[in-house]
């Protein structure tokens, strides 16, 4: 049997492996988030994806180890809000537009990693500073990149997406099932197995 590990403390992402009939392990990679000088927003997700699961893969030997890490790209890179003012800041850019989730997400097994980036563009309807107010009052802006959550009340900011859905909470499945895959592990609904 295949060991699953997460690194990762999204509960979206845990929340979609369990609805895929996964049950991984959690274990979070202390790794720094900020940008390096000149990096782009996919080479940024990328990494983060890469360096966290490496990371984990050291501690968890053996065990097959995905992570992700998840940007929104409007008029500049939006990651988590700092605080309230700054997620209403995001917000009101990404009001009546349209923006990009770029979605790093890697795999490791046996002392090999592999790793992609998905991207969908996100059109957000028009709205207002007060509406924009109201939902930062929620709080469920406060931990998501571009300081929405398109599974949670954030969906009724969104007026269409032009890709995976999955891409935007976070964890892109498609991608997951061809890492998994580039590994030498075949999904089996509900189950992972090795292949051949």
């Amino acid at each position: 049997m295949i060991e699953l590990v997460l690194a990762s403390a999204s509960p979206r992402r845990l929340d979609i492996l369990r609805q895929l009939g996964l049950d991984p392990s959690v274990e979070v990679a202390d790794v720094e988030e900020a940008f390096r000088p000149g990096e782009t927003a996919e080479d940024h997700v990328r990494r983060l994806a890469r360096e966290k699961v490496q990371a984990v893969a050291t501690l968890r030997p053996g065990a097959l180890v995905v992570g992700g890490d998840t940007v929104v790209v409007g008029a500049e890179v939006l990651g988590k809000p700092a605080d309230e003012s700054e997620a209403l800041e995001m917000l009101l850019s990404l009001a009546g537009r349209t923006h990009e989730v770029l979605s790093g997400l890697a795999v490791s097994l046996g002392g090999r990693t592999v790793c992609t980036v998905a991207r969908t563009d996100v059109v957000f309807r028009a709205y207002d500073e007060a509406e924009a107010r109201a939902y930062v009052r929620t709080g469920e802006p406060m931990d998501k990149a571009g300081a929405y959550g398109i599974q949670g009340l954030g969906a009724a900011l969104v007026e269409e997406i032009r890709g995976d859905y999955y891409t935007v909470v976070g964890f892109p499945v498609a991608s997951f099932v061809a890492l998994l895959e580039e590994i030498g592990v075949r999904y089996a609904f509900g189950r992972l197995e090795p292949m051949g």
